[in-house]
């Protein structure tokens, strides 16, 4: 039987179409695995001025930490963590650095975005009254009948009341004089009040760094005297953490590298803290690094359990402790604060 020839060439015909299709995709499938896929565009922000405190992230960008999970990371300064967390709430920032306190009010609010915590870079706060010991102030139950400084937008007088009840002190018998955050240091140092209130690591720093004599230093730390409040944490718009959770597990993956080698090489993360840094010193910014590092990070907790988790028990108690200040619209609960789903296991978060 005689095949006709316009048969055999449609037959022909297709054979090289398919073929032609087959080599076709297999050469757009060699292409997309020699060509890196494009970084997923994260705006970072933390919640105040580059000091110290910013070494974790700062060290994680400079070593290319956050590139290798295929993100591109741009940094900008909110003002202050109210302003941080409503620049996620909004979706002006994916990610911020804020103090998880301010998180819980926010979300203490009835109608408040679902904006949560996915990472606590600081185990403990640093909330502490800094104080001269020259004006009879070695402990906190010497603070009654003294005048405690309080700068203006200072986040740790808001857990003063929780603190001070939990201590057996009067607030009513600790006069309060509201200054400029600008003349906090000096105020104390000139003996125009008793202490002040701040962050260990920056009030205490900035008073060595001004000429007050360490031993004449007081540094009542909240955590030293009960106060079980985290610090700060990383915060994530609800939105993106739905539409990239490997982009946010990426990140805090990242996040943890930059810590240990913040903690392994302080001397380095400080060279990228002073190259954001306007004319910031360099011993100084370790001092507080350090400082940080010690009392604030690198915890009992996170040496046990990992860095980056909360214990939710402990988490709903210091949730307690804000109220003692803040008027709740509805009280959060700890799963509402935290999302611990972004976290690597505990053995991937242990800190030598």
């Amino acid at each position: 039987m005689r095949v006709r020839p316009t048969i055999a060439f449609h037959c022909i015909s297709a054979l090289l179409t398919g073929l032609l299709a087959l080599a076709c995709s297999g050469a757009s499938q060699v292409r997309a695995q020699v060509e890196p896929r494009q970084p997923i565009q994260i705006r970072f922000a933390f919640d105040r001025p580059i000091d110290a405190g910013a070494a974790p992230v700062l060290l994680a960008s400079a070593s290319g930490l956050f590139g290798s999970e295929g993100l591109a990371v741009a940094t900008e300064i909110a003002g202050g963590s109210a302003d941080a967390i409503a620049r996620v709430a909004s979706g002006a920032a994916d990610f911020a650095l804020a103090d998880i306190n301010e998180l819980i009010r926010f979300r203490g609010k009835s109608d408040a975005p679902q904006v949560k915590a996915v990472f606590v870079l600081y185990n403990q706060s640093p909330y502490a009254i800094v104080a001269r010991k020259s004006r009879g102030i070695h402990a906190l139950s010497d603070i009654e009948g003294k005048t405690l400084g309080v700068a203006e937008g200072d986040l740790s007088i808001r857990l003063w009341p929780a603190l001070a009840k939990r201590n057996g002190i009067k607030v009513a018998n600790v006069k309060q004089n509201r200054i400029g955050a600008a003349v906090r240091e000096p105020m104390l140092s000139a003996g125009q009040v008793d202490a002040v209130t701040g962050f260990s690591y920056l009030s205490a720093v900035n008073l060595r760094d001004r000429g007050v004599p360490a031993d004449d230093l007081a540094v009542l730390r909240f955590a030293d005297y009960g106060c079980e409040a985290y610090g700060f944490a990383v915060i994530v718009n609800p939105a993106f953490a739905a539409r990239s959770p490997e982009a946010v597990k990426g990140f805090v993956r990242a996040l943890i590298a930059g810590t240990h080698l913040a903690i392994k090489q302080p001397a380095r993360a400080v060279d990228e803290v002073i190259s954001r840094m306007d004319g910031g010193s360099r011993d100084l910014e370790l001092e507080r690094l350090q400082t940080l590092i010690a009392g604030n990070i690198l915890t009992a907790e996170v040496r046990r359990y990992g860095i980056g988790g909360v214990d939710p028990a402990r988490l709903d108690r210091s949730i307690a402790e804000v109220g003692e200040d803040f008027k709740f619209g509805k009280r959060p609960s700890a799963a509402d604060i935290f999302d611990d789903s972004f976290l690597p296991p505990p053995d991937g978060r242990l800190i030598n």
